[in-house]
């Protein structure tokens, strides 16, 4: 099974295993080398000190000064080191003085090195049998001759060193693995349990169970994440509330005029004529079926609408000014009282004229229906990209409660009408990248659109 279809806490839990295994491996692997490293430069320091300690062994205030500079307890760990330092002498590059026995190749090999060598002190290694050998060679004086001090310390000490520390940390490492999976596994149920708890409440959410709040009392990225699960939960009560009242007032928007068509149809059969003649009562019914009709095309256009925002769209450049003038002389002798004042620029913009046409006839149909005695459209040029489009009406003041909402979804229209003429508004703008806003006047009401001159 791969490693993401595993419960998150256990996840967490074997990444941080995973790293803490790494890091103990990798360490294994370094510190060894490391550690010769260390212990080779600690060998010849030793070796170093043990030849300065041969050469000062008659020098009292030598030995005073060495002690005190390294302090009582280096000075003592010092000296039983130098202890473990064997030493011969080599005088007139060739004559040896040895306590212990040492190859002859080894001992041609450091008279050798003799000759060659041209500092005071240097240090070597090589091999004597199977076993590393350190040793450092220093030239000095004796009873008036040069002499030559070799002192020598083998590898079995330094691999001693390495094996013990190694040993202790190899100890230490383990010890850190086994309780690191103690945090781990606190750290995975830490974060885990508060996501597990938000994948109950999205269920919950996504059965319709609302009315529970999410609350998580943190500030990291899981708390942002539950504050943005409480804004979806409250925003799918008000969806949902909306909803409810939309499709109650649509269905009794669709059931008044069937029951007049109806009413009127059975009363004509039966012989009656409620408006007096035949011809009175069959407009009623025509009335009726025409409101019916702009009803049911309007929830169609919405269902097209939603449908053309997963799609692509047509786009087009067209003359807004234009197209609105075609609209102003279609509708404004449905009221042709009015005083209409037009301030109209030629400017072009890009997107779907059959659209915007909608838009704009949405929009005068609510200027008309609403206006007292005048309405105001203007155009303007905002700024090298955007348009402004303004709609004026004398008419009164939108409810403060409703102004917000105007054109929200699933919200019942201005003046209890039917609603659907502005979400259509609004679902048009929105995929023309456009903004679009209600604002009372001293006198009247005001509609802005802000429109991109170019879609994009």
């Amino acid at each position: 099974m791969k490693m993401k279809n595993r419960p998150l806490s256990i996840q967490i839990w074997i990444v941080f295993a995973t790293i803490t295994l790494c890091i103990s491996i990798l360490l294994s692997i370094l510190l060894p080398l490391t550690l010769r490293d260390f212990f080779t430069k600690e060998i010849y320091a030793t070796i170093e000190n043990a030849q300065r300690l041969m050469f000062n062994r008659f020098d009292i205030e030598s030995i005073i000064d060495f002690l005190e500079s390294n302090g009582l307890e280096s000075s003592r760990q010092t000296l039983e080191n130098i202890r473990t330092v064997n030493h011969f002498m080599v005088y007139n590059e060739n004559d040896i003085i040895t306590s212990s026995p040492l190859s002859m190749d080894f001992l041609n090999k450091v008279k050798n090195e003799i000759k060659v060598q041209k500092n005071i002190s240097q240090r070597y290694s090589g091999k004597v049998g199977n076993e590393k050998i350190f040793y450092v060679i220093t030239k000095g004086k004796s009873l008036g001759q040069d002499v030559f001090l070799v002192s020598y310390m083998w590898d079995s000490y330094r691999q001693d060193l390495v094996q013990t520390l190694f040993k202790k940390l190899l100890l230490i490492m383990f010890i850190v693995f086994v309780l690191s999976w103690i945090p781990a596994i606190g750290l995975s149920k830490y974060l885990s349990n508060p996501l597990v708890s938000l994948e109950k409440r999205v269920e919950k959410l996504a059965n319709h169970e609302w009315n529970e709040a999410v609350e998580l009392d943190r500030g990291d990225e899981i708390g942002h994440l539950g504050e943005s699960i409480e804004k979806l939960r409250k925003q799918l009560i008000y969806q949902d509330e909306m909803q409810q009242s939309f499709l109650q007032h649509v269905s009794h928007e669709l059931k008044t005029p069937v029951m007049v068509i109806r009413s009127y149809s059975q009363a004509i059969r039966d012989g009656i004529y409620p408006k007096g003649d035949l011809d009175c009562s069959v407009e009623v019914i025509d009335e009726e079926a025409e409101r019916l009709e702009k009803r049911i095309r309007n929830l169609l256009y919405l269902t097209k609408l939603d449908y053309l925002a997963n799609h692509e769209m047509s786009s087009e450049t067209f003359s807004l000014d234009n197209l609105i003038k075609d609209v102003v002389d279609r509708l404004y002798l449905s009221r042709p009282e009015l005083d209409w004042n037009l301030d109209l620029p030629q400017i072009n913009i890009s997107g779907d004229m059959e659209q915007w046409r909608v838009v704009i006839e949405n929009l005068l149909d609510n200027q008309i229906r609403y206006a007292n005695s005048q309405i105001l459209i203007s155009l303007k040029e905002k700024n090298s990209d955007k348009v402004c489009l303004k709609f004026w009406n004398d008419g009164p003041n939108i409810e403060n409660e409703i102004l917000n909402s105007l054109f929200s979804e699933f919200n019942k229209g201005y003046k209890g009408e039917f609603g659907l003429g502005l979400v259509i508004v609004k679902r048009i703008l929105n995929l023309h990248n456009s903004h679009i806003w209600a604002q009372n006047e001293e006198v009247g009401v005001s509609f802005y659109i802000e429109i991109p001159k170019k879609m994009g």
